[in-house]
């Protein structure tokens, strides 16, 4: 290997390593959140409503952050397309880490009344901003460093960050939650997010040492040579992503709602369902925990059987078992059964979402070219958290509520399945990309015996 490879292969690793512990620090702050939505924010922002009630309104401010992802998206991806990939990470880490720490000093609704959830909502909406920014950045950065032949590995350390994340935030939230009930409501609950603090501290560390993206900045200098020859100013990256790649976006929203809608079910929803019908906090926030963690090395490895036979084939088979198995899961956890609720997390998280979501952040960054990838990829997949991860808590309980309450989770069941089913149409109408070459400003033809396979 020569000295410039040798480089350029510890500048990938050292890349792809700061995806991973950005994305898992950005996402400890936003699931944090959800962990408290799912099991303090309803008696802390909501206690002046009924405890359904309250849940249902906890779960509204929770996908208030998801409705924001896609600002995001848009307008760090416009300039991600146009300053730089590395320069928005610093700032959306930023944000992030100065939102979480607002949140753990907020007063609640027992000290000034009707402010709280509206301050509560707002700098949710700031977190959403934020992470809505932050994935693409971090995909795009590891891809664009790797080997065309790893792109789908390389990809997938900024989706390592989300389960990274929930451990961390799980551990960190479960270790107060143990504290006596009036410390834990009075104090317990905001430390986690004073936390953030520190872990910003060590992300922006990490990420001021890596390299801007080659394929940026080789795509920059192509598109300022053609602006300045025809004497005009770039097309916004935003109206380059709608005017060239409108299908792409779709397909990448309805293609990856399957995996996010089961992974906020099982990370928010059925955190709250699994107390009501009596299991113990300690134990859900365990299970969750270990489940999780198993989920980091699950995901890079369906990347990598991506990165061999393909994209489609990968998540296809994946949100298909999804569907079939939704049913499954939920009686599962309504058994009662602290065995079959562990069950039904690791076949959920570490086999059935991975399969979707290992490969997510390859199969819709090789959609858009490179002049346009941060905004089209990030307003893709924004969509997708947004209409799935965002709202499937939300839908859910309510679903829930109007059954009855208590194990009525059928019409939960079938949502999910549902939801599996149109992202296995969505992904089947791409076309198959893992082996394209797009280091150029716009992807190129894919090779006649990967278009006739897929």
């Amino acid at each position: 290997m020569s000295t410039d490879d040798a480089v350029r292969h510890s500048q990938a690793r050292r890349v792809a390593l700061s995806s991973f512990v950005g994305s898992a620090i950005e996402f400890y702050d936003f699931l944090l959140y959800g962990a408290a939505a799912s099991l303090v924010f309803n008696e802390l922002f909501f206690s002046s409503l009924d405890p359904m009630t309250g849940t249902i309104a906890a779960f509204g401010t929770l996908a208030a952050g998801y409705v924001a992802r896609p600002l995001g998206g848009i307008v760090f991806g416009h300039f991600g397309d146009r300053v730089g990939r590395k320069s928005m990470l610093v700032l959306t880490m930023s944000l992030m880490g100065l939102a979480s720490f607002i949140i753990g000093v907020l007063p609640t609704y027992a000290t000034i009344g009707i402010w709280a959830p509206v301050l509560l909502v707002a700098v949710r909406l700031v977190q959403g901003i934020a992470v809505g920014g932050e994935w693409g950045g971090a995909a795009l950065m590891a891809m664009e460093h790797a080997p065309a032949h790893r792109r789908g590995l390389a990809a997938s350390f900024a989706n390592m960050g989300g389960p990274a994340g929930a451990v961390l935030a799980t551990v960190v939230f479960a270790a107060f939650s143990a504290l006596p009930e009036d410390q834990f409501l009075s104090w317990g609950w905001r430390v986690p997010f004073l936390l953030s603090v520190l872990l910003l501290a060590l992300g922006l560390f990490i990420r001021m040492k890596v390299t801007e993206s080659p394929e940026f900045m080789a795509a920059q200098r192509v598109a300022t040579e053609e602006a300045r020859t025809a004497g005009r100013a770039a097309e916004a990256p935003l109206l380059t992503a709608l005017r060239r790649y409108p299908k792409n976006i779709l397909l990448a929203c309805f293609g990856g709602c399957g995996a996010l809608v089961l992974q906020s079910l099982l990370a928010t929803f059925l955190l709250s369902h699994a107390l009501d019908i009596g299991f113990e906090r300690s134990t859900v926030l365990t299970v969750q925990a270990v489940s999780s963690a198993v989920h980091i090395a699950t995901i890079p490895a369906f990347a990598a059987l991506s990165d061999r036979i393909g994209r489609k084939p990968v998540m296809i088979t994946g949100a298909i078992a999804s569907a079939l198995a939704a049913y499954p899961l939920l009686w599962m956890v309504n058994s009662g059964s602290v065995a079959w609720l562990t069950a039904a997390y690791l076949i959920g998280n570490p086999l059935l979402q991975a399969s979707m979501y290992g490969p997510m952040a390859a199969f819709i960054s090789e959609m858009f070219g490179t002049r346009a990838r941060y905004t089209g990829a990030s307003l893709g997949y924004q969509l997708a958290t947004t209409l799935g991860a965002g709202l499937a808590p939300l839908v859910a309980t309510s679903l829930l509520s109007a059954a009855g309450g208590g194990t009525n989770t059928g019409t939960v069941s079938l949502f999910l399945a549902v939801v599996c089913v149109i992202s296995a149409v969505a992904i089947s109408l791409t076309r198959e990309s893992h082996r394209d070459d797009l280091s150029g400003p716009e992807p190129a033809a894919a090779p006649k015996r990967a278009a006739s396979a897929a």
